[in-house]
């Protein structure tokens, strides 16, 4: 049978924004199921103590209300931890408890038949405390005396360990390099923000459990609702419905969540809770929050000789589900795409009595890669030489592609400094003369992508599995039915799956059905649309179902056709016998005759459907460049991006308008970062209400360009795309300011770059007057 590639690769429009864009999609904020009440989380006005007093008769008492939920009524339900670190203390974390740990801390739930009663309800819940000091700042919870959040333990300190090389080698090579380079970088705490809080509804019903969720892994969600309520797992249904953006945010289930399910158990009633945006500030689990001293170790012709960095991570008031996940891919990638003849690690993690971080796009990786792409460009600038040519001189090629760096990654394949040449190619800085500053900047990263090699999560204390399932039908008529366990969120799987799924069977896009999101009829996927992963992996399932499932058509047609399957070939919706026009069966005459098992050729069962589990033996690795233009106000401080400019290679591209999608939904996301995000505390632990997101102003023009490097590994070559936008804009923001302002160049080290920040960067250093 021949192939004919009409859809892969085709900027095929997404069948989502349909009901996206129309007003048709159900979020969980639209579903209304009869007898539905209304759930509130009461939550903790401070950062740390002990509940000394939970008064909770008069909230039970109030007009309207049916529940009301306290610690007492949720001892021993626990979530668990899915990454442990190495000798992790805590493996799972209470859903209520009496001991205090952050602002924003569940400690209650109302329900009530309507969500306003229940939030005057909520208002009369008698709390009191014996507060304790607060712990606010990674390096604060180190220091000797500093109140310790778990006492038992005796100390803040839930991890410490190295990867790749150790200190005492990479301390060697520094010492024996011509030139070194030693900042200390910050980042600021951000919070993923999607359009859509986090929202769920559940109901309890002859004993089963049904819950809707705005959730990136609806598998993920039932497990652990399962095993913190105690039910058993074929008795909990998860559906997802659709997502207004999830980011890594709504990648698991929170205590909030646990709550509001077993609220519906004892009420018997639907129940519903959406989150509000003080809430997601408060209690969803936000990211990036990080110190990392770096340094970088060249020879006298400037080539890399070591990269070492000490990463201490702030984990919050308990590790998350996902624990030092994300510090320990920051420690994983920080090698880029550069050779270093040592490069390793040291990872801390500490608590905090802040709310606990987690996923958020990324994870972990722009963070790596602005302290790499940092320290390159001060050593580039230190040293008189073009920050691109430096970065040119140390990458890796693409002949010595697939190669195993310093810190255990094995990259497959991808031209390094193509990306890079690229986009240098792609700069275009109009001059101006306004009395503003102006610089370019570069940055350069490869992204861990396809997450998923079962046996390796688990060797790395990753609770879960990472294989895929897909199943694809072809009914009666010829219409074919993928289902998978991935999730829709979103990002355009949809669409990419039907795709991929027309184009390996020979039909009409338009007959495709993707079928996603629901426990009771997809197949199972641990951990679901995550880590850049949905389409490599439950793309890389499906491409190997739909052979398969194109092979028994072949076979089937060479039987009744009485031909070998070599010589057929599918063409317009049949199968035909080449250089015969009389002779062919349509697929719709293949169809029923294999769902009436009629005419089957011996070992071939009735019926058009295969199923194919895909473990990928490693992750795969897309890459890519990107610059930033900026014009700075030395006066104020205020940057302003006028220019971006990214190029990435994500391996083949079943929907390349997706792709590009993605690129600057995530490069928007990274600008934030780097110039106004940020989640900041008092010293008393209270979360500030400011946060400032990225508007049209904050968000220039972003041109992209598409390079395409198949990856060896998976099925279709495929790599992943979702979070490469975020990874580089914080470096590239970074560098570009650095390169507008070199008087304070070596002071450009921390996230978000605030007026501020770049203003109380200049004390103690003469200024320059204002120039173009």
């Amino acid at each position: 049978m021949s192939d004919h590639f009409a859809y892969i690769g085709a900027r095929t429009p997404r069948r989502e924004d349909a009901r996206l864009l129309t007003g048709r999609a159900c979020f969980v904020a639209d579903l209304r199921p009869p007898g539905m009440a209304h759930a509130v989380v009461v939550r903790s006005p401070v950062a740390h103590g002990r509940v000394t007093r939970c008064e909770l008769d008069a909230a039970r008492t109030a007009p309207g209300v049916l529940d009301v939920i306290g610690p007492g009524d949720a001892s021993g339900v626990r979530l668990p931890c899915v990454s442990l670190a190495p000798g992790q203390r805590e493996t799972s974390y209470p859903v209520l408890g009496e001991a205090v740990h952050y602002a924003g801390q569940p400690l209650a739930v109302v329900v009530a038949l309507t969500a306003e009663a229940a939030r005057d309800a909520a208002d009369l819940v008698g709390l009191e405390f014996d507060e304790l000091p607060a712990v606010i700042g990674v390096d604060r919870a180190l220091d000797p005396g500093a109140p310790l959040l778990y006492p038992e333990w005796g100390t803040n300190l839930v991890a410490d360990f190295e990867v790749g090389d150790s200190g005492a080698d990479c301390d060697a090579a520094v010492a024996r390099a011509d030139h070194v380079v030693e900042m200390t970088f910050r980042l600021g705490r951000a919070a993923p923000s999607p359009v859509e809080p986090r929202g769920i509804v559940a109901s309890w019903r002859d004993g089963e459990l049904t819950v809707w969720a705005s959730t990136q892994a609806p598998h993920h969600v039932r497990d652990h609702a399962a095993e913190s309520l105690g039910v058993a797992h074929h008795r909990v249904r998860v559906i997802g419905c659709d997502v207004g953006g999830g980011f890594g945010a709504k990648e698991h289930l929170y205590p909030d969540e646990v709550l509001v399910c077993l609220a519906a158990i004892r009420s018997g009633r639907p129940v519903r809770w959406i989150e509000t945006r003080a809430d997601h500030l408060t209690a969803a689990l936000a990211a990036r929050d990080a110190v990392h001293r770096g340094r970088l170790a060249l020879d006298a012709d400037g080539r890399f000789v070591a990269l070492h960095c000490d990463v201490l991570g702030d984990l919050g008031a308990h590790p998350s589900n996902v624990g030092v996940s994300p510090i320990t891919v920051s420690a994983v990638m920080a090698p880029g795409p550069y050779r270093f003849e040592k490069a390793g690690v040291r990872v801390r993690a500490a608590v905090t009595t802040t709310t606990p971080t987690g996923s958020y796009r990324g994870f972990g990786q722009p963070e790596a890669t602005w302290t790499r792409e940092r320290l390159v460009d001060e050593a580039a600038r230190r040293l008189g030489l073009d920050p691109v040519e430096l970065r040119l001189r140390n990458m890796i090629g693409p002949g010595e592609l697939p190669c195993t760096t310093r810190t255990g990654q094995t990259y497959d394949s991808g031209d390094y400094p193509r990306a890079l040449r690229a986009v240098r190619d792609l700069v275009r800085v109009r001059p101006r003369d306004d009395g503003r500053r102006r610089g370019v900047g570069f940055s350069c990263h490869v992204q861990s992508t396809g997450m998923g090699p079962s046996m390796a999560m688990k060797v790395g204390g990753i609770q879960a599995g990472g294989f895929e399932t897909a199943v694809v039908r072809m009914e009666p008529d010829a219409s074919v039915v993928v289902s998978a366990g991935v999730a829709g969120i979103g990002q355009g799987i949809e669409t990419a799956l039907a795709q991929l799924a027309a184009d390996r069977l020979g039909v009409p896009l338009e007959r495709v059905e993707v079928v996603l999101g629901d426990t009771a009829a997809t197949p199972y996927s641990s951990i679901g649309s995550i880590a850049s992963r949905s389409l490599t992996i439950g793309g890389g399932a499906l491409t190997r179902a739909a052979a398969r499932l194109r092979d028994r058509i072949t076979a089937i047609a060479a039987h009744q056709l009485e031909a070998a399957p070599g010589d057929l070939e599918l063409t317009g919706d049949a199968v035909r016998v080449k250089g015969d026009p009389g002779a062919f069966r349509t697929l719709r005459e293949i169809a029923v005759s294999a769902w009436r098992g009629w005419d089957l050729p011996e070992g071939v069962p009735p019926g058009l459907e295969e199923r194919v589990s895909y473990d990928p033996d490693g992750y795969t690795y897309a890459y890519g460049a990107q610059a930033a233009a900026v014009a700075v106000d030395p006066e104020t401080g205020a940057v302003e991006v006028e220019g971006y400019w990214v190029v990435n290679d994500s391996g083949v591209l079943v929907n390349p308008a997706i792709v590009e999608g993605q690129l600057k939904g995530g490069t928007a996301q990274g600008i934030g970062m780097a110039l106004t995000e940020e989640i900041a505390y008092s010293p008393e632990g209270q979360p500030l209400a400011e946060y400032l997101l990225p508007t049209v102003r904050e968000v220039p023009d972003i041109e992209v360009v598409l390079l395409q490097t198949p990856s060896p590994l998976t099925p279709g070559g495929m790599k992943g795309a979702g979070e490469a936008g975020t990874i580089g804009p914080p470096a590239a923001v970074g560098n570009a300011v650095a390169a507008a302002l070199p008087e304070i160049a070596d002071r450009i080290v921390a996230t978000p770059l605030t007026p501020q920040t770049l203003w109380s960067a200049w004390d103690g250093r003469p200024r320059s007057p204002r120039s173009s």
